[in-house]
């Protein structure tokens, strides 16, 4: 976990060093700790259901399909927070072999995608900051 301070708001940025699709626990684990309620997260997450570099923000929404966003729905209890999907493609048609899926989840990017993927990461970062400015004032002091 990092702390940082955006235009005057206090921010935490985490990276759950367990398995994806079983953040939910230690996420809501965190949020509790720090006092946070569920609508003040910004999940950042992949998504296979969107092209390579596409950047796709909802303020709520089912899991779909995601067993991370499962896991977090799950622990939270609830819909409603933030999300910033970022877009790394589906390797073949849906419901193919799954194998091909997890090994394009877990593998490198190719260096042909490299600037695709640091232009959606980068964007990424805009829409998160965008996301804390909208909202009102989460300082706890």
């Amino acid at each position: 976990m990092a702390r940082a301070r955006w235009r005057g708001e206090a921010l935490c940025l985490v990276k759950p060093q367990c398995f994806m699709n079983v953040s939910g626990p230690a996420v809501a684990r965190l949020g509790r700790k720090l006092g946070l309620d569920p609508s003040d997260l910004i999940v950042v997450f992949d998504d296979l259901d969107l092209p390579l570099g596409k950047i796709r923000v909802r303020m709520k929404g089912s899991a779909g399909g995601h067993n991370g966003v499962r896991s977090l729905i799950e622990a939270l209890g609830t819909t409603e927070f933030r999300r910033i999907k970022i877009g790394i493609g589906r390797p073949g048609a849906p419901g193919e072999d799954r194998g091909h899926v997890v090994d394009h989840v877990l593998s490198p990017f190719y260096r042909e995608e490299q600037e695709a993927v640091e232009a959606a990461c980068a964007e990424a970062a805009q829409q998160a900051l965008k996301l804390v400015e909208s909202r009102p004032s989460l300082s706890r002091g």
